[in-house]
């Protein structure tokens, strides 16, 4: 088992910041530009699955944490997924910083298929495009 952890300090409010992260179905709105081709969700809430045709094959992830008090999400990916993972589980956390600024924390364990450290860099890839959109639409 492998693992990614990964922390950023965005200089916006953590509410601005968890609108973004918090909105399981709109992940198109922060990722990279071309990355997303469609999101498709089944249900609401814990267990929902978003559903996303994504520039290298479609990946389901799956809502396993939500604590809107917390700032924290939590989700796992499907082991059909075209990305260099399988036993996928990922954890978003937002805190409140001083001088409106916030820490995002996003952690993840998985499996690797193939390369370890290729997969490593995927997840880190994944969450540092995530977070630079979530800045663009901010504004930041």
């Amino acid at each position: 088992m492998a693992s990614m952890d990964h922390e950023e300090i965005i200089n916006a409010s953590a509410t601005e910041v968890w609108a973004f992260i918090s909105d399981f179905s709109g992940l198109d709105k922060w990722a990279p530009p071309g990355s997303i081709l469609h999101i498709e969700m089944d249900g609401t809430g814990i267990g929902a699955v978003r559903i996303i045709t994504s520039s290298v094959g479609l990946v389901r992830e799956k809502l396993e944490i939500f604590d809107a008090a917390a700032m924290r999400i939590g989700y796992s990916m499907d082991n059909q997924t075209p990305l260099p993972f399988k036993d996928y589980f990922a954890i978003a956390k937002v805190t409140k910083l001083p001088d409106n600024r916030c820490m995002v924390n996003w952690q993840s364990t998985f499996e690797p298929v193939g390369d370890v450290d290729q997969a490593k860099k995927v997840a880190l890839d994944l969450y540092t495009s995530g977070l630079k959109g979530i800045r663009k639409q901010l504004g930041i």
